[in-house]
């Protein structure tokens, strides 16, 4: 069973671009997103994927992600997925030895910036560079299933 532990944060600052080692973007649409589970589409780059991914909020949920012809995925994403859909720039970003995916959203979720880091345990320390800021692991308004229902760009309290 293959289990994604992962931990999502806002930033407190602009400090990371400086130390970003990579970016890709991303385009994700969702063919489902019920209470247990959401599955999407998504294309990065010339790579796409398949996901399968359980509906719980916090750190740690059920994943599964199958690799399938980037063309099938434009396809889908046009013809088969609920809109809007996620578009996104990934940036990696290297500090003290752990992997931080930031994620600056584009479209109707212009404005947000997440990070993310995945983690081998639900308790593995990990350092917090001064650029991140308020946890927001629980808070399922940051959820990319939610953000096309409801779009960071309507939020009253940002």
């Amino acid at each position: 069973m293959a289990i994604e532990i992962e931990r999502k944060f806002l930033l407190a600052n602009d400090n990371w671009r400086t130390l970003v080692s990579h970016t890709s973007n991303y385009r994700q649409g969702y063919l489902s997103s019920q209470p247990t589970c959401s599955i999407r589409v998504r294309i990065s780059d010339d790579c796409a994927w398949l996901n399968i991914k359980s509906a719980v909020a916090g750190t740690h949920r059920h994943e599964y992600e199958y690799k399938i012809p980037a063309s099938d995925a434009e396809e889908i994403i046009a013809n088969l997925c609920k809109k809007p859909i996620i578009e996104k720039q990934r940036h990696i970003v290297i500090n003290d030895s752990n992997t931080w995916e930031i994620d600056e959203f584009s479209g109707i979720n212009l404005g947000l910036c997440v990070a993310e880091i995945e983690l081998s345990s639900i308790d593995q320390p990990f350092s917090s560079p001064e650029w991140l800021g308020v946890e927001v692991t629980h808070d399922l308004r940051y959820y990319n299933n939610n953000l096309i229902t409801y779009p960071y760009s309507e939020w009253q309290d940002k």
